[in-house]
This record gives C-alpha cells, sequence and structure tokens, in this order.
C-alpha cells in the first residue's frame, strides 16, 4: 500500500506523534526518515528496498548500496547513515571499550607484555574511538620489510575503520624505540594518510610498562 492510501493518522510521522516512536515497525520508521518518494518512486518503495539491505547488513549498510536503491537521493542517503552511526554510537554495548588514551590502548596490550618474541598488534577503531578489532598482525623481530602497510591497513578497510592504534612489545623490557620502530611509524603514517585511516598511536609495551612512539 502507497503512503497516500493509508488512513492519515496510520502514517508514520503522524502516528510516531501520537503513540511514539516505539508503536512504528522497522519499515514505518524507516519510511518516517525517509519522508517522501522522489521520481515516481513512492516512499514505501523506497524504504521497502532499505530494509531488505538492513536485513542484510545491519545498520553498516555500504554507501554504495544505498546508491543503488532508486528514488534515494544523497541527502537522504546522509540523513539515512548519520542516524544509523548516531544509533551504533549511543546504543552501543557496555563491554565494548573507548580507547581514546594511551593509556585505554595499553589495558588492551597485556596479553602481549611478557611474550618471548616482538607481536605486532593493530587496534582498529571506529569514529567514536569504539574499538572494533583486535588482531596480531605479525611476529618476529620488527622491522620494515615484515610489518608492510597493507598487512597493517586490509583489515582497517574491511573493518571500515576511522582510525588504527598499532602496538608491539619489547622482549628486552626496553621502552627506548629501535630506528625500526620509528621507521615503521612514518611509513604507517603516510599510508594512513593516503587511505583516510589515521595512525592515533604507536605504542611500545614491557612487563613494567608502555611508551607512545607518535
Amino acid at each position: 500500500m502507497k503512503l497516500q492510501d493509508k488512513n492519515p493518522l496510520d502514517r508514520p510521522r503522524e502516528k510516531m506523534k501520537t503513540k511514539g516512536a516505539g508503536a512504528l515497525s522497522d519499515l514505518e520508521l524507516l519510511m518516517a526518515i525517509v519522508g517522501s518518494g522522489v521520481g515516481g518512486h513512492d516512499v514505501t518503495e523506497i524504504s521497502h528496498s532499505v530494509k531488505k539491505l538492513l536485513d542484510r547488513y545491519g545498520i553498516d549498510i555500504p554507501r554504495a548500496e544505498l546508491n543503488r536503491v532508486l528514488g534515494l537521493g544523497e541527502a537522504k542517503i546522509a540523513e539515512i547513515l548519520a542516524a544509523f552511526e548516531l544509533a551504533k554510537r549511543h546504543l552501543v554495548l557496555d563491554d565494548v571499550p573507548i580507547i581514546d588514551s594511551p593509556e585505554q590502548a595499553a589495558m588492551q596490550l597485556a596479553d602481549i607484555r611478557d611474550k618471548k618474541q616482538e607481536y605486532f598488534v593493530c587496534l582498529t577503531l571506529d569514529g567514536a574511538n569504539r574499538l572494533i578489532a583486535k588482531r596480531v598482525v605479525s611476529i618476529g623481530t620488527l622491522t620494515a620489510s615484515l610489518v608492510h602497510p597493507r598487512e597493517v591497513f586490509a583489515d582497517a578497510v574491511t573493518d571500515r575503520a576511522a582510525s588504527v592504534i598499532v602496538a608491539h612489545n619489547h622482549p628486552s623490557g626496553s621502552l627506548d624505540p629501535s630506528p625500526a620502530d620509528k621507521e615503521v611509524t612514518k611509513r604507517l603514517q603516510k599510508s594512513g594518510e593516503l587511505l583516510g585511516i589515521s595512525l592515533t598511536d604507536h605504542l611500545i609495551v614491557t612487563k613494567t610498562g608502555y611508551m607512545s612512539i607518535v
């Protein structure tokens, strides 16, 4: 049924006004966001298409998929993505940590502090500095050839991360960065700038502490 065929009191925005947002179905909530049809495409038709994407991707719908929805313009796509991002930031589960300082990052690295080999780890973060994933990139003596930017940023791109924090342990116990540490940091900073994924920090950790290189 097209929106104009509905009883005015049953239309999403009117229903929300009288009964509250909680009374609306997912489809009706999407209709309230979309608002009206464009280019001969009814708002119900457009919202059904977005609902299919929501069922498939959750609230991480790629912009490219929304671009394929007939009748959905750039301005409305921006509103949908902004609404979903706001929901993610404020409805996040309590057990997802926010990494907004070196101290918070170091708390995620307890498992590599006393390793006998050097472990190079990458933390991917969203736009609100929430941890998306933690991954071991390489194991062995840190060199520019061992830790290549493509290995660090491949998963960050897949995660659609806004930034990354990298870290490695020093089995020797020294917190002083080596020339290789500094070189790797510079390479990752430059690569991150090209990809639009910033390198927030590079930490060295040991049994007794941590040091930020950036």
